[in-house]
């Protein structure tokens, strides 16, 4: 997962990283599995040229490859809240 994060700082997008639907561009997810554990990682590429990683959880769920709810809703608040702290920085 880090090597991924690697990538993207430099321009890349790594083979684990895939878009994070419904976020709009420039937001991706990485998915990592270790054992039997998978873990994931919400980042955004495209804001004040930086990398922001906004989430990193261990699914938990053992059926379904769906994001849970809980982990979502942190996903889109903490967006909201980079884009409101960086047009904030701006002024």
């Amino acid at each position: 997962m880090g090597y991924a994060l690697h990538c993207a700082q430099m321009g890349e997008t790594h083979s684990s990283a895939k878009i994070f639907k419904g976020h709009g561009s420039g937001v991706y997810e990485i998915v990592s599995n270790f054992n039997t554990d998978t873990f994931r990682a919400v980042y955004v590429v495209n804001l004040d040229d930086c990398l922001y990683v906004l989430h990193a959880f261990q699914k938990k769920s053992k059926s379904g490859i769906k994001t849970p709810q809980k982990d979502l809703n942190m996903i889109s608040n903490r967006l909201k809240q980079l884009k409101l702290m960086l047009k904030g920085s701006r002024i």
